[in-house]
C-alpha cells in the first residue's frame, strides 16, 4: 500500500499543477481529496485484506481516470475521444470512495465482519480457476477470489456510470417529446439507449455468473474452515461439554455461513452487502454533484434566494429523519432474529432426536410427551415470529408510508418551476430522477434495515461460535496431560478428573497398569470410571495432573454406545479409517470372529445401521473394529453390557486370543468378568470426598 499511497500523494501533487496552470478550481478540489486518499492509503496497511482490495481500487482508480480528468483539463485529451472518456467527478469520486472505505473499516461491527471475512483473503490454500476460453490455471484461492472482486468492482462501476448515462438520455428523450423532434427522439433511442441499455444487461449477466462462483468458492473455503477447527483437537466435544452459547454448531456451518456470505435465498450477506453499499455511495456521489449542479435552477420557494445545493440539502435532511426513526422502531429486530435462528434449530434438533431414538419412544408410550415438548418449542418459534410480525409491521407502516411521499416530492418542489416555464420537462424529469437516486441512496439503511438485521444475527452467531471453539481450545490446551515416555507401563500420577461445571470426582495417584495385562475396572455408577477413560484417551479436558502413555502406543476406547454412521455397513465396520484400508477378506474375519457372520452378506448395503443394528450388534461392530484396529491398549467402557453372559465370555476369550499383544481394561459389573482379566480395580471413595481407584484381590 506504501507505493500506492506515493503515486496517489504524487498525482495529487500533478493534479494541483495542473490547476494553477488551467486556473480550474475543481482541479485544486481533486489535488485536495487525492492527497486525503493518499495519506487514508497508507494507513490502510493496518486494515482488514478484505478492506484492502476496495482500498487497493479506488486509490488506482484515482490516478487513473485523475489523469484522464488532467488531460481534460489541459486540452490534450483527443477529440475523437470525447463521448468515451470517463465524468469529471469521476476521479473525485473513486478518492471519495478510497477514503470512505478506510474510515468504515474502523467501525466495530465492520470489524467483526471482516475478521471472519478475512479468514479466506488471508488463507495460503492453492485453488484451481479458469476463464473461458483459456486453459484452467493455480494459484492461491485467495488470490483467485481478489481478481474476481477486482471485475465486479468494475463492472458495477460500469453499471452506475451507464445509469448516469441513461439520466442523460433520459432528460434529452423527454426534452425531443416536448419539442416534437422525432429526428431527435429516434437517435436518442436508437443510438443512446439500446447500445447502453443492451450493454448493461449484458453485464449484469456476466455478474450474476462470475459473483455466484466468488459466492461457493467461498462458502466451500470457510465450510471447511470451521469444520476443520469445530472437529480438530475433539474441539466439538469439549463445547458439548462446557454447553453455553454456541448452541446447534450444524445450523452455524451450514447455514450461518452461507447466510454470512451470500445472504441465503432471502438476504444480504457480507459480499452482497459490500458491493450494494458500493453501487449505493457511488450512485449517491454521481448523482449528489448532478443534483448540486441542478440546484441552481431553484431557488428557495416564494424568494428568489438561491442555495448552492439546495436539493441535495432537502433530500439529505428527509433520508436523515427518516433513517433515524426507522432505527428507533426496529432496533430490537437482531435479538429477534438471533432467537429466530436458535428456536428453529432447536425445533428441527429435536425431530431428529424423535426419529433416532423412535424404538425406545415407542416402547415407553412416549409419543404423548414427545408431542407436548416439541409443541412447547413450537410455541416459542410462534412467539418469536409473531414479536417479529409486531416488529416489521411498525417498521413496514412506516418505510411504506415514507416510499410513498418520496417519488413525490421532487416532482413538487420542480412543478411550479415547469409550469411557469422555467424548466423544460426534460430538467423536470432529470431532477426528479437524480433527487430519487440521491435519497434512494441516503435511505440505503430504511430500505434494508430488516436484512441488515437478519445479517447482524447472523454475524453474531458466527462471532459467538468462534469464540466457543476459542474456549473449548484454550481450555484443552491448559488440560494437556497425556505424555509419552519409554517403557511400557501406563501411569497416572497425581491426577484429578472434574465434571464440566468445576467439582472434582476422581483423584488417582501412583496407578500404574501394565502392558500385555487385562484390568477390570469397577465401582458404582457415578463414580467417574468413564471419565476416567475419557481422560486417558485425551478427551477430557478438565483434568489436573499427568497420565503417561507408553511411546508410540495405539489406544482404542470402545464405548457402551458406539457410533455407527450411515452408508455401507462395510464403511461403518472400518469407521474412522478409509473403506478402503482393510482388505474386505479382512473385514470380513473380523465380522465372523465379533459373532456377526450373517451380516457378510450385507457390507455393501446403503441403510442408516445406526438403527436397523441391535444394541448388542452395534456393541459386537465396534468388537470388529478393534480387531482390525489392532490398538496397543484397547479400553472397553461396558463394550458388551448388551451381551449375554455366555456370547461376552466367548467375545473376551476371542479378543485375548486374536489380540495377544493387546492390553484390555474393562469397565463392567457383572462379576463373571472377573474371570477374564488378571486384575481388579474399584472405584471406592476416599476420605477427600473424592473416588479413587484402589485394587482388589481376585479371588
Amino acid at each position: 500500500m506504501n507505493k500506492l499511497s506515493a503515486a496517489v500523494a504524487g498525482f495529487a501533487a500533478l493534479a494541483a499543477l495542473s490547476g494553477f496552470h488551467t486556473g480550474n478550481s475543481d482541479l485544486f478540489i481533486l489535488a485536495a481529496a487525492s492527497a486525503l486518499c493518499a495519506v487514508t492509503t497508507r494507513r490502510a496497511a493496518t486494515i482488514s485484506s478484505f478492506m484492502k482490495i476496495f482500498v487497493g481500487i479506488f486509490s488506482a482508480e484515482t490516478i487513473v481516470f485523475g489523469l484522464v480528468r488532467l488531460l481534460q483539463a489541459e486540452g490534450l485529451w483527443p477529440a475523437a475521444l470525447t463521448d468515451y472518456a470517463p465524468a469529471d467527478i469521476m476521479a473525485l469520486t473513486v478518492a471519495i470512495f478510497s477514503i470512505l472505505v478506510y474510515l468504515v473499516s474502523n467501525i466495530g461491527v465492520v470489524r467483526e465482519m471482516n475478521r471472519i471475512a478475512d479468514l479466506f483473503f488471508d488463507s495460503h490454500d492453492r485453488g484451481e480457476g479458469r476463464v473461458w476460453p483459456f486453459p484452467a490455471f493455480g494459484a492461491r484461492e485467495s488470490a483467485i477470489a481478489v481478481a474476481m472482486i477486482v471485475v465486479l468492482v468494475l463492472i458495477n462501476q460500469v453499471q452506475v456510470g451507464i445509469s448516469v448515462r441513461l439520466s442523460i438520455f433520459n432528460r434529452d428523450w423527454f426534452n425531443a417529446i416536448q419539442e416534437k423532434n422525432a429526428t431527435e427522439f429516434w437517435h436518442q433511442l436508437l443510438y443512446i439507449f439500446t447500445p447502453w441499455a443492451f450493454g448493461y444487461v449484458a453485464l449484469a449477466v456476466i455478474e450474476f455468473v462470475l459473483q455466484s462462483m466468488l459466492v461457493i468458492r467461498w462458502r466451500r473455503w470457510l465450510t471447511e474452515h470451521y469444520v476443520e477447527r469445530w472437529l480438530g483437537g475433539h474441539t466439538h466435544y469439549g463445547m458439548a461439554l462446557a454447553g453455553g452459547d454456541a448452541d446447534n454448531p450444524d445450523q452455524r456451518i451450514a447455514e450461518d455461513v452461507n447466510r454470512f456470505i451470500s445472504g441465503g435465498e432471502d438476504g444480504y450477506g457480507v459480499y452482497s452487502y459490500t458491493i450494494l453499499l458500493i453501487s449505493t455511495v457511488s450512485s449517491l456521489v454521481s448523482f449528489s454533484v448532478m443534483l448540486w449542479e441542478l440546484s441552481g435552477n431553484y431557488p428557495l420557494p416564494g424568494t428568489n434566494i438561491y442555495i448552492p445545493g439546495f436539493l441535495f440539502w432537502v433530500v439529505l435532511l428527509y433520508a436523515a429523519l427518516g433513517t433515524l426513526i426507522t432505527h428507533l422502531i426496529g432496533r430490537s429486530l437482531t435479538a429477534l432474529y438471533f432467537d429466530r435462528q436458535r428456536r428453529e434449530a432447536d425445533f428441527r434438533f429435536s425431530l431428529a432426536r424423535l426419529r433416532e431414538y423412535s424404538e425406545q419412544i415407542a416402547l415407553l408410550s412416549g409419543e404423548k410427551a414427545e408431542r407436548l415438548s416439541l409443541f412447547h418449542r413450537f410455541s416459542g418459534i410462534v412467539l418469536n415470529y409473531l414479536g417479529i410480525v409486531r416488529k416489521r409491521k411498525e417498521l413496514m407502516a412506516f418505510t411504506a408510508t415514507y416510499g410513498q411521499l418520496s417519488p413525490i416530492i421532487p416532482y413538487v418542489i420542480t412543478a411550479p418551476f415547469y409550469f411557469a416555464g422555467k424548466i423544460p420537462l426534460g430538467v423536470m424529469t432529470q431532477t426528479a430522477s437524480a433527487f430519487g437516486r440521491v435519497e434512494g441512496a441516503l435511505t440505503f439503511f430504511i430500505n434494508y434495515y430488516t436484512s441488515l438485521a437478519n445479517f447482524k444475527s447472523v454475524l453474531d452467531r458466527l462471532s459467538s461460535f468462534d469464540a466457543a471453539i476459542d474456549s473449548a481450545r484454550a481450555q484443552a490446551k491448559q488440560s494437556q496431560h497425556v505424555s509419552r515416555m519409554s517403557g511400557d507401563v501406563l501411569a497416572l500420577n497425581d491426577l484429578t478428573l472434574s465434571l464440566p461445571d468445576g467439582r472434582p470426582i476422581v483423584h488417582a495417584d501412583h496407578l500404574t497398569l501394565e502392558a500385555g495385562s487385562s484390568v477390570l475396572l469397577t465401582g458404582p455408577s457415578g463414580s467417574g470410571k468413564s471419565t476416567l477413560f475419557r481422560a486417558i484417551s485425551g478427551i477430557w479436558p478438565h483434568v489436573a495432573g499427568e497420565i503417561v502413555l507408553p511411546s508410540d502406543a495405539r489406544v482404542m476406547l470402545a464405548p457402551q454406545r458406539p457410533y455407527i454412521p450411515m452408508g455401507a455397513l462395510a464403511d461403518a465396520i472400518v469407521y474412522p479409517a478409509a473403506p478402503d484400508s482393510y482388505a474386505r477378506a479382512d473385514i470380513e474375519e473380523a465380522l465372523r470372529a465379533a459373532r456377526l457372520t450373517p451380516f457378510i452378506a450385507r457390507l455393501d448395503e446403503d441403510n442408516n445401521w445406526g438403527q436397523r443394528l441391535s444394541g448388542g450388534e452395534q456393541q459386537r461392530v465396534a468388537i470388529a473394529r478393534a480387531l482390525l484396529a489392532q490398538p496397543d491398549w484397547l479400553f472397553l467402557d461396558e463394550a458388551t453390557s448388551a451381551l449375554d453372559e455366555r456370547l461376552e465370555g466367548d467375545i473376551y476369550r476371542m479378543l485375548r486370543e486374536r489380540l495377544p499383544k493387546t492390553t484390555i481394561v474393562s469397565i463392567g459389573h457383572r462379576s463373571t468378568l472377573l474371570e477374564y482379566h488378571d486384575r481388579h480395580i474399584e472405584m471406592a471413595p476416599a476420605a477427600s470426598g473424592l473416588f479413587a481407584p484402589i485394587d482388589k484381590v481376585i479371588a
